[in-house]
């Protein structure tokens, strides 16, 4: 079957705003200077998918609930500006949004709007299984509406994706999303034992492979039984904001996925891929491409892509 989409990116496009603080945990003060200031950009976990997989030159598509406001606006224009096909269904609630407090280090803290998304919120059954016909894959945000398309993305033959982020292993709202998916993304950040719940998660799903990334400690690959560290790459220019870089790694290692390479290799891209979105400033949505991520991978495997 021909297709005209290489991922359907399912969820997750919002804006953020971007606040530069001193330190993390920020002391309780009346007021604070902030330099370089406060700053508004699209930019969610959906929208760093896309954007990260479009400049790996893979076909993508964008479907998410979006509302008639300023925060909508940014994102559509984010998504023309790049080049990223969008279905925008109609929120109600609005567009979600968030505020991250970046430290000098480039860690974050965000903090997001719960009243922009509902447990009733759903995509067109019609729109999804459209957009589905046409795709290869689907990378599914941890949302309520993709939460309800995921029946839909299992019928409709494709391979799925998720990333449940900091997941405690233990949170029962994530585990339709773990346990659905071929491919799992998820961080080490709240698991007590990341090996445990990794394989948790292959033995009780469908998940072929598993990931967890460990920030500067690199990653943990759990594919065929067997867990293999992944080193961390070294960032090409100083690291000013890890915004976004679980959302690269996702989207490198689903450019190596896609084209049936080893997962090993796939976990090299998402690290540099990640390790690239580190150096990026939280001001602004910018992706590896993809002659870029190819040639930093032969670099540090030796030559061997």
């Amino acid at each position: 079957m021909s297709t005209e989409t290489d991922v359907l990116v399912l969820g997750g496009a919002g804006v953020d705003t971007i606040v530069h603080v001193p330190e993390l945990p920020l002391p309780y003060a009346d007021s604070y200077m902030i330099r370089p200031g406060i700053n508004s950009r699209a930019g969610q976990s959906g929208d760093f998918v896309a954007l990260g997989l479009s400049a790996l030159g893979l076909r993508t598509h964008h479907l998410d609930m979006l509302g008639d406001d300023p925060e909508g606006d940014l994102v559509r224009a984010l998504h023309r500006d790049h080049g990223i096909p969008l279905t925008a269904v109609p929120g109600p609630a609005g567009t979600k949004r968030a505020v991250n407090l970046v430290g000098p280090d480039g860690r974050r803290l965000s903090l997001y709007d719960d009243t922009r998304s509902q447990e009733a919120d759903r995509f067109p059954e019609e729109t999804v299984r459209a957009l589905a016909a046409a795709a290869r894959h689907a990378h599914v945000v941890i949302t309520h509406p993709c939460a309800h398309a995921l029946p839909l993305l299992r019928e409709s033959g494709l391979t799925v994706s998720t990333d449940l982020h900091n997941w405690d292993g233990a949170n029962p709202y994530h585990e339709p999303f773990a346990l659905a998916a071929d491919v799992v993304f998820l961080s080490t950040t709240a698991l007590v034992d990341h090996e445990r719940t990794m394989r948790d998660i292959a033995a009780r799903g469908r998940a072929r492979v598993v990931v967890a990334t460990a920030g500067a400690d690199g990653a943990h690959l759990l594919t065929a039984g067997k867990l293999t560290h992944i080193p961390a790459v070294p960032p090409p220019a100083p690291v000013v904001d890890s915004n976004g870089a679980g959302d690269a790694f996702a989207s490198g290692f689903l450019l190596g996925w896609l084209n049936g390479e080893d997962p090993v290799r796939c976990a090299r891209y998402g690290a540099v891929a990640g390790a690239y979105a580190c150096t990026v400033p939280a001001t602004r949505a910018d992706a590896i491409g993809r002659t870029e991520l190819l040639a930093r991978a032969a670099e540090l495997a030796g030559g061997l892509v």
